[in-house]
């Protein structure tokens, strides 16, 4: 199986503070998050819930598309999430 790669968008509640990633094992590192095993920001701020993420099969793709999404506003990233996720609901039960 190749490896995958995701791009991914957390929060800290509804229209909360965002936070854009990047990883190859998404179950594991949102879990991470979760459990403030990440120092700074995502810790910090207490953004911990999975509410958008999409994949890609080279890093190069992931890294393209993450820088991208960090340059857009806000309403921008806000409109991704609820155009697949329109309650915010935490998808990390759904990929672990």
């Amino acid at each position: 199986m190749d490896k995958q790669f995701y791009v991914y968008i957390l929060a800290s509640k509804r229209n909360g503070t965002l936070y854009i990633g990047i990883t190859s094992d998404l179950a594991r590192r949102v879990w991470e998050h979760k459990n403030k095993m990440v120092e700074g920001f995502t810790k910090r701020y207490n953004v911990n819930r999975l509410v958008y993420y999409e994949v890609y099969s080279t890093v190069e793709d992931a890294i393209i598309r993450e820088k991208r999404m960090k340059k857009w506003r806000r309403m921008w990233k806000i409109r991704l999430i609820e155009e697949k996720n329109p309650d915010w609901k935490d998808l990390y039960e759904e990929i672990i």
